[in-house]
Order: structure tokens, then C-alpha cells, then sequence
């Protein structure tokens, strides 16, 4: 059975707890872009979704990576490399999401606030957190 990882602090478990939250969400943008025009829920100006079901699998993918790292650094956290890819992680699902934003392609309201609040407050707290866990 697996554990919890052996470190003191939240973020080891909060990196688990993203890890299987997204895993699941790679799985549900694979099932059905449906999923995918949920999130990205912009329209273009004639009424349709910018998604389609390649880009629901290339955003199930891409989240199946990162979830995947961040479950490794959560049982890494003291190995900077690991650490340091995790926090790209949610640097570079930030910078997306803000990017989709100013698109057009995604609006602030519905699925789509989750995953940016989670890539913000999780890149902020990682950076605050960096040294503290790298020192162990």
C-alpha cells in the first residue's frame, strides 16, 4: 500500500493530492472533449468551441506528465532537480492558462478557475517553500 510521503510540511501531500486530481482529469480529456470545452470555455465569434478532440488528448497528455512529476517530487521534495522540474510544472500550466485568458480561448468562471488557482498558489508556494525543503 502506498504512503503517504515521510516529509514534514503540507506540500509533499498537496503535490500527491494535485498528482491524483490530475491523473484523473488526463483520464476524464480522454474519455470525451467535453471535458476539454469545459475548461477551455471560450467561443469563437461565430459560437464554437475552440477545442476538438486532439486537443483535449494533447491537454490529457500534457496533464498526465505533470502529474506524474509532481507525484515523483512529492517523494523527492529534497532533491532540487525534482523540485525544481514540479515547480516548472505549475509555472508553465500558469503561464497557459493566463495565455488562454488573454486568447480568448477560456474565460475566468466555471472548471477553467480551478486549475489556475492551483498553478498560482501552488508556484507561489513552492518558490516560498524552496529553500526549507532543499536544506533537509
Amino acid at each position: 500500500m502506498l504512503s503517504l510521503p515521510p516529509f514534514e510540511g503540507f506540500l509533499p501531500q498537496w503535490l500527491v493530492l494535485v498528482s491524483v486530481v490530475s491523473a484523473a482529469n488526463s483520464l476524464q480529456a480522454y474519455r470525451s472533449e467535453a471535458y476539454a470545452a469545459e475548461l477551455y470555455n471560450g467561443r469563437t465569434p461565430e459560437g464554437y468551441v475552440y477545442t476538438n478532440p486532439l486537443s483535449s488528448r494533447t491537454f490529457g497528455t500534457w496533464t498526465f506528465l505533470s502529474a506524474v512529476i509532481r507525484f515523483y517530487a512529492a517523494y523527492n521534495i529534497n532533491n532540487p532537480a525534482v523540485y525544481d522540474l514540479a515547480l516548472w510544472t505549475f509555472g508553465i500550466a500558469l503561464v497557459h492558462f493566463v495565455g488562454e485568458l488573454v486568447k480568448g480561448s477560456a474565460r475566468l468562471r466555471g472548471r477553467f478557475v480551478s486549475p489556475l488557482l492551483v498553478a498560482s498558489s501552488t508556484l507561489t508556494w513552492m518558490f516560498w517553500e524552496r529553500a526549507w525543503y532543499l536544506s533537509a
